[in-house]
């Protein structure tokens, strides 16, 4: 069995951040490939925000923002998780890891394949576990999430967020225009259904329902018109969940750990 693995995973939104956070606390040296600006939702539980600011802290786990792949050893020796803006995943090629996970999400495959690595798993829709990657991880809402697939795929983008307090499609605000954000109400701010939270240039944005806001997307990040900006929780007790990782994240976390140790592959 490998022991002091390294794992390269692409992608630092929240659902790869429950990952990343997964694996550092069973101790396996974990790298972050992402790219130049990211654009997550929810930004207090992502570790690529320490793209902008140069470090992320994700219940209590401190991602660093590195320049260049030597110094990955440095952060991983003060029990920090490097991140590098790699999108093309150069570095795969000089780190020869043991694992690559993709965790971009994109609902397709931005040039993931098997011979990255000897062990090779993506997350979601857009890949062909056995052609494209070794495994496949469910991320569906429902009685399949997490699940490991071991041939083809997991199921496809449906386009419509999963049930939270009675709401859907309805929770998931997206831009009216085209344009640089501004940024009026902060994550976990409680808000009004009809509220301005932001404007895209002078079109103002609002707030879908009536709820806490649990993600928006960074402050004049440049959106095109129907991109995903912003998430409500419409249980105003749930505020706390805006800084901690959620189920669904921890779910798939566990389906990519048991294929590490199935595979033999120790931190």
């Amino acid at each position: 069995m490998k022991q002091n693995s390294i794992i390269v995973v692409r992608g630092g939104g929240d659902l790869a951040s429950g990952v990343i956070h997964k694996l550092h606390g069973c101790g396996y040296r974990v790298l972050i490939l992402e790219s130049e600006r990211p654009s997550a939702i929810r930004r207090r539980v992502s570790f690529c925000e320490a793209v902008y600011d140069g470090e992320a802290i994700v219940e209590n786990t401190v991602c660093r923002r590195i320049d260049f792949l030597k110094e990955c050893e440095a952060v991983w020796e003060a029990g920090e998780i490097p991140l590098l803006a790699d999108p093309q995943a150069e570095a795969v090629k000089e780190l020869q890891p043991d694992v690559v996970v993709d965790a971009i999400l994109a609902k397709r495959n931005l040039g993931t394949h098997m011979e990255m690595a000897p062990l090779t798993i993506a997350l979601g829709p857009g890949f062909d576990a056995g052609e494209d990657v070794h495994y496949v991880v469910e991320t569906r809402r429902g009685h399949d999430l997490g699940r490991i697939i071991t041939d083809g795929g997991a199921y496809p983008n449906t386009g419509i967020p999963g049930m939270i307090g009675g709401y859907g499609k309805e929770r998931v605000i997206h831009s009216p225009a085209a344009g640089n954000i501004h940024i009026c109400s902060q994550i976990s701010d409680l808000v009004e259904k009809g509220q301005v939270i932001a404007r895209v240039e002078d079109t103002p944005v609002y707030a879908s329902l009536t709820g806490v806001l649990r993600g928006i997307i960074r402050d004049d990040y440049y959106v095109f018109e129907g991109m995903k900006i912003a998430d409500i929780d419409p249980r105003k007790e749930e505020k706390k969940n805006c800084f901690t990782i959620s189920d669904k994240a921890r779910c798939i976390a566990g389906g990519v750990l048991e294929i590490l140790l199935a595979n033999g592959v120790l931190p």
